[in-house]
């Protein structure tokens, strides 16, 4: 067999060989929208190139961006890892001394960066030394916040003109790196993963299929998924590889401009964690809007409340898709797309195979075991750490010695779940997360899950506090919806029959708000932190 070399821009050519006039929309951070097509975005990909060449710009390099989803950023992911160098998606969210620290941590030598997060830039450039220069994505560099940066500015699109359209990529290995994402971990400091041409292609080729997001060239997908983001869950990769229309929304996050996107563009594929989509279902609930076009959301990054799978389903015949994986497996692992067999189903059996994590994708071996090691059964009540191994599985992180977290050729996810034996997955809860009363384990995303069937609900967040007698107890958080009346009452007579009795809160809370990632995740280490003395000054003032 010939020994051809999986690698990166090879996507975006056949792309360009099979579906040249396909679409790639983008708000822009100007707030206009762009629009161009494959040929297009090679013929610029070209040009990136070879102005990050005339740079000096070296294989292995990292070359870091501070961006949304555009046009602009989706070059750079095909330009830098075409000549060699590494792509570095660093997260906005994060705060200035966390992204000093990784840009230090990656040794990045040049940063391109949306013009919105100027001054978050400026906050941290003059602490990068080895940065050589800070690339603008707009028309010009007239950027007064980084008017006192140390390294040498230019705008992005000054750096295309004139250059040729056409390049002579490199012959790379595919076990060269490519990208370099950090997880977005509510402790410490981020962690480096760092993925090869190889592993991206084959996880771009496993997204495509049936067995995951199950892509087509009528496919219009939308990633609300960040770019920043775990590679924005493979999004940017398997588009042209399918010949699906991708639908970028820049910095529009919004129920509002999320709408807008999906009406005017067909979307028929979203992607993202389930509090953009409760964002987009609060948004057609107030105004009374539909999306026709809207076949699909996939959804990662957090656990499936069945009060949002239910309402997808019966207010917009929305199949809401559960996938699973971390920044660690490529990111996506397995999934439940709506197979016949599934959706044949009575809707309460798939509404709960929908909570799920659904099957692991070929490529990918699951198993759970014990605090030992050992492995134990798929009978679907036996729960244990979810390990899992496949050619777009780290095994190990950027310049850090974990062995705990890669041993015995597996990753250790962190995630307490179970398998049935039919193969679906379901995470229990996250390790640091699981409540331990009295030697018995309760799981806080069950409890949430109940709970997000409540019409009155529209978040919740259950989290272990200390207890005088018991060692730790559930203490539910509520945000109720728009306009809705919620007491403690109501709610606790909701969950009555629904879970165990001791699994029953100590107390329940209503919120206005609960702490988010910048991803979207909830924050319940720093709930925690709040309310981990709750229970005992409760008790102290009784």
């Amino acid at each position: 067999m010939q020994a051809s070399q999986l690698l990166i821009i090879d996507l975006l050519r056949h792309g360009v060989r099979r579906h040249p006039t396909q679409e790639i929309v983008s708000r822009r951070i100007e707030g206009d929208i762009h629009r161009y097509t494959y040929t297009d975005c090679y013929q610029r990909t070209c040009q990136l190139a070879h102005s990050l060449t005339k740079f000096g710009v070296k294989p292995g390099e990292r070359v870091a961006t501070l961006a949304w989803n555009t046009y602009r950023h989706l070059e750079l992911y095909y330009a830098v890892s075409g000549i060699g160098a590494v792509l570095h998606t660093v997260n906005p969210r994060l705060i200035a001394d966390q992204i000093e620290w990784i840009l230090n941590d990656a040794n990045a030598t040049w940063l391109f960066v949306d013009a919105c997060f100027a001054e978050l830039a400026a906050a941290v450039v003059n602490q990068v030394p080895q940065l050589k220069g800070v690339i603008v994505l707009a028309d010009d560099c007239q950027q007064p916040e980084l008017a006192e940066c140390q390294a040498q500015l230019y705008a992005y699109e000054s750096l295309l003109e004139d250059l040729p359209g056409e390049f002579s990529w490199p012959a790379l290995h595919e076990d060269s790196a490519a990208l370099l994402c950090y997880t977005s971990g509510t402790t410490g400091n981020p962690k480096g993963v760092l993925s090869s041409q190889r592993a991206m292609v084959l996880h771009a080729q496993a997204t495509v299929s049936a067995e995951l997001l199950d892509l087509r060239a009528n496919t219009v997908l939308m990633p609300m998924v960040a770019m920043y983001h775990a590679g924005a869950w493979g999004a940017p990769y398997a588009a042209p590889l399918a010949g699906c229309k991708l639908v970028l929304p820049g910095m529009g996050m919004s129920g509002a401009a999320m709408y807008e996107l999906i009406a005017t563009e067909n979307v028929t594929v979203g992607l993202g964690v389930p509090t953009i989509w409760l964002t987009l279902h609060n948004y057609l609930n107030e105004t009374t809007s539909s999306v026709p076009s809207l076949e699909r959301v996939c959804v990662g990054g957090a656990a499936s409340p069945l009060g949002l799978v239910k309402a997808f389903d019966e207010d917009y015949d929305v199949y809401w898709q559960p996938i699973w994986g971390m920044t660690e497996t490529g990111p996506l692992a397995c999934s439940a797309p709506p197979e016949p067999s599934l959706m044949a189903l009575p809707k309460a059996q798939r509404y709960r195979i929908q909570t799920t994590a659904g099957r692991a994708c070929f490529g990918v071996d699951m198993e759970i075991v014990n605090a030992d090691g050992e492995a134990l059964p798929h009978d679907g009540e036996t729960s244990g750490e979810l390990r899992v191994r496949g050619p777009w599985i780290a095994n190990s992180y950027y310049q850090r010695n974990d062995p705990e977290t890669f041993a015995d050729g597996w990753l250790a996810t962190g995630d307490i779940a179970v398998i049935d034996p039919q193969g679906y997955m379901k995470v229990v809860d996250r390790k640091k997360d699981v409540i331990k009363s009295g030697g018995e384990w309760i799981s806080s995303l069950d409890i949430e899950n109940i709970c997000s069937q409540h019409p009155a609900v529209n978040e919740s967040c259950v989290i272990g506090v200390k207890h005088p007698k018991w060692d730790e107890r559930p203490l539910l958080l509520v945000v109720p919806n728009k306009g809705a009346s919620v007491d403690k009452a109501m709610l606790y007579e909701f969950l009555q029959g629904k879970i165990a009795k001791w699994w029953t809160p100590d107390d329940i809370l209503i919120v206005a708000e609960l702490p988010h990632t910048g991803t979207g995740k909830l924050v319940k280490n720093e709930l925690r932190k709040q309310y981990e003395n709750y229970l005992l000054e409760q008790s102290s003032d009784a």
